[in-house]
C-alpha cells in the first residue's frame, strides 16, 4: 500500500541546509497499522508530507496504492485520509459543517459513509451545532479523524494524532485505529509516545531522518541483548553521575522515578552495583533487574549512532 524508496529532504537553515530525511526507504502492506517512532524534529512531519502529495521529495520515490507521489498525485489525493499534527479544520464552522463540507470535496456524503465513522461521531454527536474552535482536545480529535475518514480512504496517514490529549482520550483513540484496521484501511500512524509503539503491527524507529531500526514491537525489543537493571537511591542528581563512572555502566539514562542502568556485559551482580553505591555514599539504594522496553531500544540504537 505504501512503498518509499531512499526519500530525501532538506530546507534552508543559515547559509547552508538542514536534512530533515537523509535515504528513508520502507513498505507497508495493506490493511497494516504501522507506526513510525520518534522525537519531535526527526522527520516525521517531513515524511507524512510527501507521502501525502503535499511536499517534493529533493530525491528519491515513493508510491501509494500503486500511485507515484509526483507523476499521480491527483489519484492519491482521492485514495488517502490525512490528519496532520495540528487540528486544521474550520475552527468557526460547526462540527457538522466541518464534515458536510469535507464530505462535499469528495463528492459524497455523510449518509452515504455514515457506517464508517459511526462509533467515532456518535461521541461527538451532541456537539454537532458546537463551532470546532470549542471542543476540547479529545472531540477536535475525533472530529478531524471523521473528516480524515468521510470519503472512506484505503488508506490513512495519521501524523501524531494524540500529541496534547489526555490518557483516556489516547486509549479511545487506538482502539478506533484498531477498528479501522479491521475494515482492511492500511494506517500510517506517528508518535513520539513510545508506550504506542506497542499497538503497531510493526514500528520504525526514526532519529534525525533515518531509521534507525524496523520490526514488529516484539522484533524492536529482542535486539536489546544486555543486562538491564532500574537503580534508584536517596540521591537521584548523584546517583546520575556515580552510575556513569561506575566501571561496568554501557549507559544510564532517567526513566521515572528510575534511571535504567545498561551494562557492558553480564560479570558485575547485583552485590557489585549495590557496594559500588553505598561506598559513593548512596542509601535506600533500589536495584532490580528488568525486560528491556521500546525506549531502551531506541536509546542504544541513538548511542550507536552517535
Amino acid at each position: 500500500a505504501i512503498e518509499a524508496i531512499s526519500l530525501h529532504k532538506s530546507y534552508p537553515a543559515g547559509k547552508g541546509k538542514a536534512d530533515a530525511l537523509k535515504g528513508i526507504g520502507f513498505s507497508v502492506s495493506k490493511g497494516e497499522l504501522f507506526g513510525v517512532i520518534g522525537p519531535d524534529g526527526s522527520g516525521k512531519t517531513s515524511l507524512f508530507r510527501i507521502l501525502t502529495t503535499l511536499l517534493l521529495a529533493d530525491k528519491g520515490e515513493a508510491r501509494v496504492d500503486g500511485y507515484d507521489v509526483v507523476k499521480q498525485y491527483r489519484e492519491i489525493r482521492q485514495r488517502i485520509g490525512y490528519m496532520p499534527g495540528r487540528f486544521s479544520l474550520y475552527q468557526d464552522l460547526t462540527v457538522e459543517e466541518n464534515l458536510e463540507f469535507f464530505a462535499t470535496i469528495f463528492n459524497t456524503s455523510i449518509r452515504e459513509n455514515y457506517d464508517l465513522i459511526r462509533d467515532i461521531y456518535q461521541q461527538i454527536e451532541p456537539f454537532r451545532k458546537r463551532p470546532a474552535g470549542k471542543l476540547s482536545g479529545g472531540m477536535k480529535q475525533k472530529l478531524a479523524l471523521s473528516c480524515a475518514l468521510i470519503h472512506r480512504p484505503s488508506v490513512l496517514f495519521l501524523d501524531e494524532p494524540t500529541t496534547g490529549v489526555d490518557a483516556v482520550s489516547r486509549k479511545e483513540f487506538w482502539q478506533m485505529l484498531k477498528a479501522l484496521q479491521g475494515e482492511g484501511i492500511t494506517i500510517l500512524v506517528s508518535t513520539p509516545y513510545m508506550d504506542e509503539a506497542s499497538l503497531c503491527d510493526r514500528i520504525a524507529l526514526i532519529q534525525e531522518g533515518r531509521f534507525l531500526s524496523v520490526d514488529s514491537p516484539s522484533g524492536t525489543v529482542q535486539r536489546y541483548s544486555k543486562p538491564l537493571w532500574a537503580v534508584k537511591s536517596d540521591n537521584m542528581y548523584q546517583l546520575q553521575q556515580d552510575l556513569r563512572r561506575y566501571e561496568g555502566t554501557d549507559t544510564a539514562y532517567p526513566f521515572g522515578e528510575f534511571y535504567h542502568l545498561s551494562l557492558r556485559g553480564a560479570s558485575q551482580t547485583e552485590e557489585d552495583i549495590t557496594r559500588f553505591l553505598l561506598s559513593a555514599g548512596h542509601q535506600a539504594v533500589e536495584l532490580r533487574r528488568i525486560e528491556p522496553g521500546i525506549e531502551d531500544v531506541f536509546m542504544e540504537l541513538m548511542n550507536e549512532q552517535s
